[in-house]
């Protein structure tokens, strides 16, 4: 099997797996509906192709914990663009300045496409709505041979350089991975429901999943040495 990694980091990202009406939470983590969609648009899957979406359903997925974030909520109005009608108040809740490396485990050629796909995007990728756009290229590489939890214990840490600094002298770092359960864990697991079965407008549809958490320890990358930067140098320059 070959794993497809990718980097979800951005001001704000909302994961949301069973928000309604007008309050619309968000998950602590990506989820795999959200995941699927954004490479589901980015190979031009329209939404009621149900045929082309299976297969990239059918993945393995999960997801690392890089940077948790800080949850936001937004109270949300809004004027129809057409008649000036005021729309449905709404609350809206956000994870701002989080990262995660998201994994999907599959056929080789599949991942392969999506990885092209997201060079040359057809729909532009957003991270769980399109008022939260990415601030770093989301693919980050394509193992063509290994097991989701090998490649998530691989991959380097993501985290924005302000956050590493909060964890100074350590060697490693512990991070959480939400992954799929396995068929022996499917009694102990956590059930969630974002199994994307269909995207289409007039009947979106997701199936149960399970999910489990497991614990990873990889190596903490040194800190960058920053230049040393003072504004007011240059105004002893122009004073001397």
């Amino acid at each position: 099997m070959s794993v497809l990694t990718l980097r979800l980091a951005g001001p704000l990202q909302s994961w949301g797996a069973s928000a309604r009406f007008t309050r619309r939470t968000t998950e602590s983590a990506p989820t795999k509906s959200g995941v699927i969609g954004m490479l589901a648009a980015a190979a031009g899957i329209e939404r009621g192709d149900d045929d082309r979406l299976a297969p990239l359903a059918a993945l393995k997925f999960g997801v690392r914990i890089d940077q948790p974030g800080t949850r936001l909520r937004d109270f949300h109005t809004a004027h129809h663009g057409i008649s000036g009608k005021s729309m449905p108040l709404s609350e809206r809740f956000y994870l701002a300045d989080a990262v995660f490396v998201a994994a999907l485990e599959g056929d080789r050629t599949l991942l392969t496409t999506l990885h092209t796909a997201l060079g040359t995007p057809v729909y532009t990728p957003f991270l769980g709505r399109r008022s939260c756009p990415p601030s770093l290229p989301i693919e980050l590489s394509l193992h063509d041979e290994g097991a989701l939890m090998d490649i998530l214990r691989q991959v380097p840490w993501q985290a924005s350089a302000w956050y590493r600094r909060q964890y100074p002298g350590r060697d490693h770092i512990e991070l959480t991975v939400l992954r799929e359960a396995d068929e022996v864990e499917q009694h102990t697991a956590d059930v969630q429901r974002d199994q994307p079965l269909s995207f289409a407008a007039e009947h979106r549809r997701h199936a149960l999943r399970t999910r489990v958490s497991d614990p990873v320890r990889i190596p903490r990358p040194p800190a960058r040495q920053l230049p040393r930067h003072d504004p007011f140098d240059a105004l002893d320059e122009e004073s001397a």
